[in-house]
């Protein structure tokens, strides 16, 4: 099997996840996580302590639903994504013929020959996901290069994209050839300004700012850089 390799929104998407065991909180949580519109969770059992702390939350009450019971066919209606992580196969395997009649997205917890899709093991650093997946071969091994990137790639990389996230509007803005937009932009990621974040040196990145900015954002990266390292006043 080779797998398409993409980046899904979920936003405005209705999801289901069946089986909220330990693996199924897991994936509850990234769908919130990750602004689907809403969660229906359908489990036999009562909700765990890390469950209920999360059907408890204030801004996840439109969201995030519970159901006591099991697996109904018309659970399935309208739902775009769907994940099974019960401990029966029987029902897994149900689920997933449902969601291919169906045309729905699914994946089947431990059984990648019934998923329509897989979930690859992910590093995530504020706007910046680096994902890795072995085509359901070997899950140990992408563990293994997701620990090495975890390490390689820090926390310096959310900074560089929130400070990217909003110098990119205001170099836009002046009207630039788009070469010179490019080249703007490619200068700035081949600069010292990761190292100057990573190190927290506001002095060294205004300075690397300025060296590949047009002169009049100059009057902004003070404030701007405090903000990004610091938080605002």
């Amino acid at each position: 099997m080779r797998y398409y390799p993409m980046f899904l929104s979920l936003a405005g998407r209705a999801c289901l996840v069946v089986g909220a065991g330990q693996v199924g909180l897991r994936k509850i949580e990234t769908l919130v996580d990750c602004n689907a519109s809403s969660v229906l969770v359908v489990d036999q059992n009562l909700p765990d302590e890390a469950l209920s702390a999360l059907l408890a939350r204030p801004s996840l009450g439109s969201v995030l639903c519970f159901a006591q019971r099991d697996f109904q066919d018309a659970d399935l209606d309208g739902v775009f994504l769907a994940i099974a992580s019960t401990s029966s196969p029987a029902v897994n395997q149900h689920i997933s013929d449902l969601c291919r009649e169906r045309g729905v997205l699914c994946n089947i917890v431990d059984q990648p020959e019934a998923c329509s899709f897989i979930v690859p093991a992910t590093v995530s650093r504020g706007d910046l996901t680096l994902a890795v997946s072995t085509g359901g071969q070997s899950p140990a091994l992408a563990k293994r290069i997701r620990k090495d990137l975890q390490e390689a790639y820090g926390q310096e990389y959310a900074l560089f994209l929130d400070l990217m996230g909003r110098l990119r509007p205001l170099v836009l803005a002046l009207g630039l050839d788009t070469g010179v937009n490019t080249a703007i932009f490619r200068s700035l990621v081949g600069s010292r300004l990761l190292e100057a974040l990573k190190l927290g040196d506001a002095a060294l990145a205004q300075a690397e700012l300025a060296a590949s900015l047009p002169p009049e954002l100059s009057p902004q990266l003070h404030e701007m850089i405090t903000e990004i390292l610091h938080g605002p006043a």
